[in-house]
């Protein structure tokens, strides 16, 4: 494939492809984040419950997971801006849909199904439009912005989400994405596509395989914070003793390796695969593919947990816990967009070592910073580390994944890179909150029964309660809950106390488990190419 518009010196139309294809990461990351802060005044206005939302929300996470791999082998067939554009009609309508949606049923069909398959269409499609239009030089730094606008559009996404409920409607959020959306189709004309001689046909087995291995995996990672990893919360589903969230991820991985096996079969008999499973023996690609991982998993769990210090152990509004977030946005875009401009020639296997070790840094810091008396800004250096590091990983992993292969298989890569994303956030997400939920409980009961000045028939009833399950509760909430049982001040006192100190210790081990996370990908990091690629 030739490249487009870095070897035709339109300076003007790169900068509007580029920021096309930004605009449309940004929005289906915006997606993610936006409405986290406001998933209880949605349920209120649908008719629906929190429990509904959140369903919803990871309704929308398996539609993306389901059909990013098959997503990516579309625009292969029918032609990455094609797909791009298809993608963003579907989700445009999606979110016009979802505006407007009177109940959950409806919510469910715009958000978590029309956005959905919209998504899965557009992200393959822009890693794929990126490497056909800008050549092997630009890349690192076209990447480096496109993945920073993902980025930052997590960061800001409760900021966003938080003022437009407060001030305005959820609605207008949505609304705004087609808005959005009609803008990005009226310039993506500008956007070159170069098809090869033959067009390749849908692997159709291939599809509903991937689709139902990467779903039922995911959808066992999602399950784990409400049936628990291995041992079954009560009242979850089992089997032989052991949570269905271990079977289901086992099958899934079964499943993968099924479709693993279709696509060799079709290879050998000289078919087109939906993923030609040479890829995944790429050394350059599995190496990028492993740090993407790594990078999400880091990142979303950040995310997760941060919020949850600020808006619940400290009482932040939705737009203050936003605001707290733009100094990891800050350093994230200028790391991602001036790496690639000022040092075009470093070491890529540098860049993501220090990026991973900046990443390591920030959670650390926030780690041991994390005290009692503790405010707000005990985040702004750890975010402005983690921004760093996040953003030096995104100068440099979209070239490194898809210089690894002709541009011809650009758009299969983009499917498998932003499933393996996918997988890295929902896995990241799960862990921090399973460890933060478990070792919260711990804590909890641990400093509880150690106090004297609570009845022991308290203590085995709060026993009982945390076996039932717990939650992540602010000061205020607690307050509530024990005045309305009717508890002395003594008791109540103490249970403050021990929920104080419980939250601390579920965010620090939260941290630590990313922090780990950070530690194993830099004994990973041998596969990124340690010079420039120039060539695709």
């Amino acid at each position: 494939m030739t490249s487009g518009t870095g070897t035709t010196g339109d300076a003007t139309k790169g900068r509007l492809v580029l920021w096309t294809l930004a605009a449309g990461q940004f929005l289906m990351a915006l997606d993610s984040s936006v409405m986290n802060v406001s998933i209880a005044t949605v349920a209120d206005d649908v008719g629906t419950t929190v429990t509904g939302i959140q369903g919803a929300i990871t309704a929308y996470t398996l539609v993306m997971a389901m059909l990013m791999i098959p997503g990516g082998k579309i625009g292969a067939v029918i032609g990455r801006r094609r797909a791009f554009a298809l993608g963003c009609v579907i989700y445009g309508c999606g979110s016009l849909t979802t505006s407007l949606a009177p109940n959950l049923p409806v919510l469910l069909l715009g958000w978590s199904f029309l956005e959905g398959v919209g998504a899965a269409l557009i992200l393959p499609a822009i890693v794929a439009l990126v490497a056909g239009n800008f050549p092997a030089e630009r890349r690192p730094a076209a990447y480096g912005l496109v993945a920073a606008a993902g980025a930052v559009a997590i960061a800001l996404g409760p900021l966003i989400g938080g003022f437009a409920t407060t001030y305005l409607s959820w609605r207008w959020v949505f609304a705004g994405e087609v808005l959005v959306v009609a803008v990005i189709l009226s310039v993506a004309r500008h956007i070159r596509d170069t098809l090869g001689a033959g067009r390749p046909r849908l692997d159709l087995i291939g599809a509903a395989l991937s689709a139902l291995g990467l779903g039922t995996f995911v959808y066992g990672v999602l399950r784990s914070d409400e049936w628990g990893w291995f041992r079954p919360r009560p009242g979850a589903p089992d089997w032989l003793g052991v949570s269905l969230v271990v079977w289901l991820m086992l099958a899934g991985v079964l499943l993968i390796r099924v479709f693993l096996h279709w696509e060799e079969h079709l290879v050998a008999r000289h078919r087109d695969p939906l993923l030609d499973p040479e890829l995944l023996r790429v050394r350059q690609l599995t190496g990028g593919l492993t740090m993407f991982f790594f990078q999400y998993l880091v990142l979303m769990g950040v995310f997760f947990v941060v919020p949850l210090y600020l808006s619940i152990a400290l009482g932040l509004s939705a737009l203050q816990t936003g605001a707290r977030l733009l100094p990891l946005s800050l350093t994230l875009l200028a790391a991602a967009t001036l790496i690639p401009r000022f040092l075009p020639d470093v070491s890529p296997r540098r860049v993501v070592r220090l990026g991973i070790l900046a990443l390591l840094a920030g959670a650390v810091v926030l780690m041991a910073a994390l005290d009692a008396g503790a405010g707000a800004e005990i985040v702004t250096v750890p975010f402005l580390l983690i921004g760093l590091g996040t953003g030096a990983l995104a100068s440099q992993l979209g070239s490194v994944t898809v210089s690894a292969v002709p541009d011809e298989q650009s758009a299969e890569v983009g499917g498998i890179q932003n499933a393996v994303t996918n997988l890295g956030s929902s896995i990241g997400t799960a862990l921090a909150g399973s460890l933060l939920i478990g070792v919260l409980a711990s804590s909890f009961l641990t400093s509880f029964e150690q106090n004297p000045a609570v009845p022991a028939e308290v203590k085995d009833r709060a026993a009982v309660q945390l076996q039932s399950g717990v939650t992540f509760l602010s000061d205020a909430q607690l307050r509530t809950a024990l005045d309305e049982a009717g508890v002395d001040e003594e008791v109540a006192r103490a249970a403050l106390d021990a929920n104080a100190e419980a939250r601390l210790d579920g965010l620090r081990a939260a941290l630590a488990i990313l922090a780990f996370a950070c530690a194993l990908a830099l004994f990973l990091t041998s596969r990124i190419p340690a010079t420039q690629p120039r060539s695709a």
